[in-house]
Formats: structure tokens, sequence, C-alpha cells
């Protein structure tokens, strides 16, 4: 190979590694808008349930905008940690989201059943995020990505459970 070819693969392999990081950093964004949204949207539930479960669901549903408190931060903290720049103002957060704000009126079951779709919804984000991280040899940002797609694929699980699925 001339020292030509051999310049052209090196650019080459520098600017793809420059897509697949900006790749990572839109994913990683994409993350932190939905567990913004999901904050928001679980703390409507926490606050609107009613019905014959809601002291379970009240609970559960705290429990739930609790941890998306900390998933976002963490996110934001590795997005930083690994040079890129987190979105930090609402309407970034929901141009971004892949979840929906929340629908007004729904019954207990509907916002569980809300919870379990916009969970499966992160998880799939997170696999793109996860399979991004491990292209660029990014090990912790990958094994993040695993753990809270295990948390989130439990509480699928446990929510399915819960209307009786």
């Amino acid at each position: 190979m001339t020292t030509t070819q051999t310049n052209q693969a090196n650019q080459a392999n520098q600017a793809n590694q420059v897509k697949d990081e900006q790749f990572l950093h839109s994913s990683l964004n994409r993350q932190i808008a939905g567990w913004s949204v999901l904050y928001t949207k679980l703390h409507n539930f926490h606050w609107y349930v009613k019905g014959p479960h809601f002291f379970k669901l009240h609970e559960k549903f705290e429990e739930f905008y609790n941890e998306a408190a900390e998933n976002l931060d963490v996110v934001a903290e590795r997005l930083l940690a690994i040079g890129g720049r987190p979105a930090a103002t609402i309407s970034e957060h929901l141009s971004l989201s892949p979840v929906e704000e929340a629908a007004q009126g729904l019954s207990a079951e509907q916002m569980v059943q809300a919870i379990v779709e916009d969970y499966t919804t992160m998880v799939e984000a997170m696999a793109e995020a996860q399979e991004a991280a491990e292209n660029l040899d990014d090990q912790v940002t990958a094994d993040m990505l695993i753990g809270m797609q295990a948390s989130l694929q439990k509480q699928v699980w446990m929510l399915n459970a819960f209307l009786g699925k």
C-alpha cells in the first residue's frame, strides 16, 4: 500500500469514527430526552391515578420517576465524560424523546399500559445506543445501557403481570 493509500484509509477510518461518535451521542441524547419526558409523565400518573389500586400504583409511580431521574443523570454524565453535550432544555427533550407526553384522563390500567409501551420503546432505543457504543469499543457505555435494559425489561414483565398479561 502506498503512502497516499494509507493516508486515504486513515482519513476514511477517522471519518467513520466521527460518524459513529456522533450517532452514539445522538442516541444518548434520545435516552436523556426519553427519561426527562418519562420523569414528568410518571409524576402525572403519580398525581392522577385513581381507583382500587391507588395506594400501590401511587407508590410504584414514585419509584419509577425516581429511577427515571437517576437514569437521566447517569446518561447525561456519561455523555459528558465521552465528550458529548447532553440535551438540556424542555424543547430539546420533547423533540428528541422516543416517548410521548402523558395523555389526560387515563384509567390506572391505561397508565400502566402506557408505561409498558414506553419502557419497551426505551429498551429498543437503548439497544441502538448499546450497539453504537460497542462499535466504538466503549464497553462502559454499553454496560450502562445493558443494566438499564435489564431493569426495564423486568419492570415490563411485572407491569404486564399486573395487567394480567
